[in-house]
């Protein structure tokens, strides 16, 4: 089972971009997308459905925003939309599916760079979601969970750890609750296959020459529990494939 995670940045945008054009070449089984900032009536999903996915939509109440996507050629047992906790719910963050005893998570994690407020709101989002995958992991002990976390991690995870030390995304409380998250009993499967630097997933958009130069962060991850730990087969990411200012991850699972 191959899986992607992939920050689209509006998949009306990435589908002018030739994202149907990369579908066509069956990237992978299930394909997790976030920052859809569309609803299902708004784009025409019979082209998805021609290529044999099964897709389940999460969009935030205001319009061209935020929201989530699952596209899948293996139909799922069961989705769950949210996870329950309105403020995030009403945005569109997390959509979960079911498949066979793994539960697999897909969450579009809030940014805080347009100011305190929203930062606030990620602190507070972070400790919930942390909460929330404790409980869920006592009874689904096999978890993946993927998505567009809007942290780098550690140093080796951008470009310019000490000109970005104030940015939101690479603050030390958020990269604290990474930290602590892994400790948890959370593998970063991007690192179980490659602890070489210079890997990213996300460059901003507002100087061409960042990804030219690959000036980026590591923010978007595909992490799983524990016990599918001796399933993972492969992770990787692909910087090549350019319809978002971020670039999909993968995983493979046996």
């Amino acid at each position: 089972m191959r899986i992607i995670s992939y920050n689209v940045n509006g998949i009306r945008a990435a589908l002018k971009k030739g994202f149907l054009d990369w579908l066509k070449t069956d990237p992978a089984d299930i394909i997790c997308l976030q920052e859809t900032k569309a609803n299902k009536q708004d784009v025409d999903v019979k082209l998805f459905e021609a290529l044999g996915f099964h897709h389940y939509w999460y969009s935030a109440k205001k319009k061209g925003y935020s929201g989530v996507a699952v596209f899948s050629k293996i139909a799922p047992d069961k989705v769950t939309f949210g996870n329950g906790h309105s403020e995030s719910d009403d945005e569109g963050r997390i959509i979960q599916l079911d498949f066979g005893d793994i539960r697999l998570i897909n969450a579009y994690f809030p940014s805080g760079t347009s100011g305190e407020e929203r930062q606030a709101f990620k602190y507070r989002w972070l400790d919930e979601l942390f909460i929330y995958l404790n409980k869920l992991k006592k009874k689904y002990p096999k978890i993946v969970l993927v998505g567009d976390f809007n942290i780098a991690h550690t140093e080796i995870d951008i470009h310019d750890p000490k000109g970005n030390k104030n940015s939101s995304g690479f603050l030390p409380q958020e990269r604290e609750w990474m930290t602590k998250f892994l400790n948890n009993g959370w593998l970063d499967t991007f690192r179980e296959f490659h602890p070489e630097p210079h890997r990213y997933s996300w460059w901003s958009q507002r100087f061409p020459s960042v990804r030219l130069n690959n000036k980026g962060w590591r923010i978007d991850y595909i992490t799983v529990t524990e016990p599918l730990k001796k399933k993972l087969k492969y992770a990787d990411i692909y910087p090549d494939v350019k319809h978002s200012d971020h670039c999909p991850v993968f995983i493979e699972l046996k």
